[in-house]
């Protein structure tokens, strides 16, 4: 009996440990993502690469941008409905 007790605690521990990991990686996903106020685009890449973004924008012309690695701060969440890599670098 001890030994199932120990096995549970075991396994539960690790559940803990897992979700402690995950959530940091959920504060910046990659792509296009908005906070409460602010419209963003994380470009997730380890190879130092530059992408060319298409950002979609309300009651105004889309646009092309080129992005680094990392966070870009599009504006307001209220006037970018969206942003997405059309398939080259720059």
């Amino acid at each position: 009996m001890t030994g199932v007790l120990g096995s549970a605690a075991l396994v539960l521990t690790s559940l803990g440990t897992l979700t402690a990991h995950a959530t940091p990686a959920a504060a910046d996903p990659c792509g296009f993502y908005e906070t409460g106020s602010d419209a963003y685009y994380n470009h997730c890449t380890s190879d130092g690469s530059r992408v060319v973004i298409k950002v979609e924008v309300a009651l105004a012309p889309d646009y092309e941008r080129c992005v680094a690695p990392g966070r870009t701060w599009l504006g307001s969440a209220d006037k970018i409905q969206g942003a997405y890599y059309v398939g080259r670098t720059c």
